[in-house]
């Protein structure tokens, strides 16, 4: 009687045949199952792996015991990744997965794009501290609703930066379109630092909020494309870290504007330093390998793959993106199939993250908190926002270790629990008597509360999950609607929020 076991990888076979009579017949039947293959489910996507014990077979089975571990070996060299998308689609994300040591080389580039989350993290910030004293010097000390457009002119044009930040890379490439958004970028905090009245001020608000939409876009989407697959989640936490790390920057420039009120100019006019260093980086940086492969540029993208992992790396990686190429056929979607059957609920799912994420009140923290620990009564009112700041990139630094090992859905749970806690806490401060005494500190630490909670999962999870939870032929177009409703809810919030509470 006889049997036979298969291994496959491929077209890689190895066929035992054996006798039940062997000596080692029975080890064998044992020790195969150590071989197996198994489906684990992370970011979205099904990756296949290999997992194997040693196998002793005697002399008679010596040979097929060396092809087992050759196969072994291969698949775990040449794994590929599977995913089931969006609607059906199913494809291969091609994980770029390079040796540790090459992680090093990837690392700078990662910093480089990741000025552009400065930036828009600084220009979110900067009207924090900034917003009474150029209010007094552009003559709107008294007018909330043109202050809440100098605020919320910079998101209502994030919001076009944003829609249009997708279609740019897609047609001059990653690189070459933050070299382009470094124009209105440097432009506009040249304008908002040199302005003489608030016409001026709203121009330059314009301009900048187009360049920080269209990084809203792009930075996720290089760092995803040239980040290796066992690190991708957390530098994709970087995005976001680094948004945190320029909102604190904006908020300690502000400490000395009790000392010197002009200096809220400085202020604007330091935006331009992170500006001229993205174009110049980006002057060095490689290409996205992807992209390049996707325009028939084999050469350099085999170029770019050597410059990040190193040249040993480049036919693995060219072999993944062929691969990946493969997985689907369909021609990318058009608006309109957004809103299809096949997608709607998918595109609604990431359209809605960023709507909750919004009106959970996050920014009407990064905006107005200053003038919230004032009305409570808070002498270092500037100082406070920068502890809160300071608390947001803490969280977002615990938030990056996390991301792999609790899971997306866990830490947005958690997030939006403690979120609304920590809101409890500080509408208490300000309307129980018994608490009237301690309204000042206990604003201060509801506040650093709620902005760690968020920190923790609301503020890194959705921009990460948007590209793991769209098929590739709806990416592009999906993510631009996700961030649009992103910044529509921002603008709502910036323009609407000074004026409410001045009414109360």
């Amino acid at each position: 009687m006889q049997a036979s076991t298969h291994l496959i990888k491929g077209n890689l076979e190895v066929k035992i045949s054996k006798r039940r009579d062997l000596p080692c017949f029975r080890e064998f039947k044992e020790r195969k199952s150590t071989l197996t293959r198994n489906l684990c489910i992370r970011r979205g996507s099904i990756c296949s792996g290999l997992t194997s014990g040693a196998v002793s077979m005697g002399a008679e089975l010596a040979r097929a015991r060396d092809n087992v571990e050759t196969v072994a070996r291969s698949l775990i060299k040449f794994r590929s990744v599977k995913a089931q998308a969006s609607g059906g689609d199913v494809e291969d994300l091609a994980p770029i997965n390079p040796h540790e040591t090459s992680t090093g080389t990837v690392l700078p580039f990662v910093g480089v794009a990741c000025l552009g989350a400065i930036l828009f993290g600084y220009h979110l910030g900067v009207v924090n501290g900034a917003l009474d004293y150029l209010s007094k010097d552009l003559g709107i000390a008294q007018n909330a609703v043109m202050q809440g457009w100098v605020v919320s002119t910079l998101l209502a044009a994030a919001a076009v930066g944003s829609f249009t930040g997708g279609a740019l890379a897609d047609k001059f490439g990653r690189t070459r379109t933050f070299q382009l958004d470094a124009i209105p970028l440097i432009i506009g905090a040249v304008l908002t630092a040199i302005a003489q009245n608030v016409q001026t001020m709203i121009i330059g608000r314009l301009l900048a909020g187009i360049g920080i939409g269209i990084t809203s876009a792009i930075v996720p989407l290089y760092i995803s494309e040239i980040s290796p697959t066992d690190i991708r989640g957390a530098l994709g936490s970087v995005n976001q870290l680094f948004i945190c790390i320029g909102i604190l920057a904006a908020l300690v420039a502000g400490l000395p504007l009790s000392r010197s009120p002009v200096w809220w100019r400085g202020m604007f006019g330091l935006a331009v330093i992170p500006s001229i260093l993205l174009a110049l980086g980006m002057t060095y940086s490689p290409e996205s390998p992807r992209w390049l492969f996707q325009q028939g540029k084999i050469s350099e993208a085999e170029k770019s793959i050597g410059t990040l992992y190193g040249k040993e790396r480049v036919p693995e990686v060219m072999y993944e993106l062929r691969t990946a190429g493969q997985g689907s056929t369909e021609p990318e979607a058009g608006w309109i199939d957004l809103f299809s059957k096949r997608y709607w609920k998918v595109v609604s799912v990431g359209a809605a993250l960023f709507f909750f994420q919004q009106f959970a009140g996050i920014n009407a923290v990064v905006y107005y908190s200053t003038a919230v620990f004032r009305s409570a009564g808070i002498a270092s009112d500037v100082a406070a926002s920068a502890l809160v700041g300071a608390s947001n990139v803490f969280g977002t630094v615990i938030a990056s270790s996390l991301m792999d090992r609790q899971g997306r859905k866990s830490l947005l749970i958690r997030s939006f629990s403690g979120m609304g806690a920590s809101m409890l806490l500080l509408s208490l401060s300000f309307t129980w008597k018994v608490l009237a005494p301690y309204s000042g500190i206990l604003a201060v630490v509801g506040t650093v509360l709620y902005v760690l909670s968020f920190s923790l999962g609301a503020g890194p999870v959705p921009a990460l999950l948007l590209p793991e939870i769209f098929a590739s032929r709806i990416r592009a177009k999906a993510v631009a609607l996700s961030l649009c409703m992103h910044w529509i809810s921002n603008f709502v919030i910036g323009l609407y929020f000074l004026s409410v509470v001045d009414r109360n």
